[in-house]
């Protein structure tokens, strides 16, 4: 945030990006990031906050192995960004920080420091006290993920701790807050949803006992699934805010590339309005998500929709396939065990999609001009999967053109009718499932290639001879 050491958290080499500022050495001096400011008045766009105009870098002190400096340059009284919602949920303050280094504990070794992270820029967005429920909370983070990946200012991986959740729980009696406590150590969503329900009952048990809860931060143990205190949580006042000597106020006004035109206009389409946009096109919910929140799927299906503008029947039939078939084709070559799992709407791909945009519209224009049914499109994109050939070519050569000629089909159609007898009894009886059974049948005479529709009306008409 304030050096030139190089931000990779893919780094396993302890204490190899670092340098003398980060490491505060004396006679060193801060130099504001740049692109780390411009992120952070971008997040303040995407969330229809105020971006501020005056702002300044303060010291935060406190003492703590993996803060080099004894003191943390972070912004206090004057944040980059103020209000604002996501997800319904009401912005305090977004502001940016250097964060601290990582202290790894080894069991019989004692404690170590890896300096790599220290100093790297440091978002952090505190929301108003209106979050009522562990679900909404998680679904706040997941919204926040998805807007800071397609901003470009994170990847957002909790795994690698480029994103980082801390709750704080506040249960309260006839609508007024009770005493806050933190929970820190969450690593993934689901962790943050238990530790947020886990602490919720704790704290109204405590209450219920006519207890006092305590303002502290608290770890939570993802083996006993329970939150446990760690230290007393300090005021504001105890950090001894005060503006940073070494590090100039900025006026952003005053800056070109800060105005709110200019950011404005490098903003992306932002994942709520996608699905607005998907949703208006005839896409179902779980779709919508899917291709919203999955990078690859949602690039692919943009190409494939790209040549037919707004044509609803071709979306929506491009939909269906890619979030069922092609998903579960992809499932399927990366793991077998994960094919069963065709419910998984935001299967992430972990190899590339080996069929085109190009042929996977062709695919479907087929099927929308009903040249090829919807089982014959089903064998086409297994194939299309294994080699992207040109899908009018391999229905050629396989024989998958759909035939809705009624006098060829009528043949197909007698003959299923002389060799089911009885299942003809059962239909003119009343029995409606004896109809599907013998178009069945015809499909299968015919390889795939009749025009079920046709066919059901010649069955109709042939079986009331």
């Amino acid at each position: 945030m304030f050096c030139r050491s190089k931000n990779d958290p893919d780094e396993a080499r302890p204490n190899v990006n670092i340098c003398p500022v980060c490491m505060a050495h004396p006679g060193t001096l801060p130099v504001i990031n740049r692109e780390a400011v411009r992120h952070v008045l971008r997040v303040g766009i995407a969330l229809n906050a105020k971006l501020a105009d005056y702002t300044e870098f303060d010291r935060k002190n406190y003492f703590y192995p993996d803060l080099p400096k004894g003191y943390q340059l972070s912004q206090y009284e004057y944040p980059l960004v103020t209000q604002g919602q996501l997800k319904g949920v009401a912005i305090t303050r977004v502001h940016l920080e250097e964060d601290t280094a990582s202290s790894i504990h080894t069991e019989g070794e004692g404690t170590t420091i890896d300096f790599n992270r220290g100093g790297v820029p440091l978002m952090e967005l505190v929301t108003e006290p209106v979050i009522t429920s562990a679900k909404q909370a998680g679904d706040f983070a997941r919204e926040l993920q998805l807007v800071l990946r397609y901003l470009g200012a994170s990847d957002a991986n909790m795994e690698k701790g480029e994103m980082r959740v801390e709750a704080n729980v506040s249960v309260g009696r006839d609508g007024i807050l009770g005493t806050k406590v933190e929970i820190k150590n969450l690593n993934s969503f689901r962790a943050m949803e238990r530790a947020v329900e886990y602490e919720i009952k704790r704290q109204t048990d405590v209450l219920k006992r006519c207890g006092t809860v305590a303002q502290e931060t608290r770890g939570w143990d993802e083996g006993k699934q329970s939150t446990f205190p760690q230290r007393v949580k300090e005021g504001s006042a105890d950090y001894r805010y005060f503006p940073d000597p070494d590090l100039p106020s900025l006026k952003l006004s005053e800056i070109p590339e800060f105005s709110q035109e200019d950011l404005r206009k490098s903003m992306p389409e932002l994942p709520e309005d996608r699905r607005t946009r998907y949703l208006a096109l005839g896409l179902k919910t779980e779709d919508a998500e899917a291709f919203v929140r999955n990078d690859q799927l949602g690039a692919f299906f943009e190409s494939v929709i790209s040549k037919w503008g707004a044509d609803p029947a071709k979306i929506v039939v491009a939909s269906n396939y890619i979030t069922n078939d092609l998903v579960s084709l992809n499932a399927a070559k990366d793991s077998p065990q994960n094919s069963r799992d065709t419910n998984n709407r935001d299967t992430d791909f972990q190899s590339e999609i080996s069929i085109s945009p190009h042929n996977f519209s062709s695919l479907i224009d087929m099927v929308v001009a009903k040249k090829i049914s919807s089982r014959s499109a089903k064998d086409l994109l297994a194939k299309m999967a294994a080699t992207d050939a040109d899908p009018e070519r391999l229905a050629a050569e396989e024989g998958l053109f759909q035939v809705s000629s009624t006098e060829d089909l009528r043949l197909i159609v007698q003959g299923v009718l002389a060799a089911n007898a009885a299942v003809v009894n059962e239909y003119k009886a009343g029995k409606a499932a004896a109809l599907e059974y013998l178009l069945g049948q015809c499909m299968k005479a015919s390889k795939g290639a009749g025009n079920p529709s046709v066919m059901r009306d010649l069955l109709r008409e042939e079986a009331a001879r």
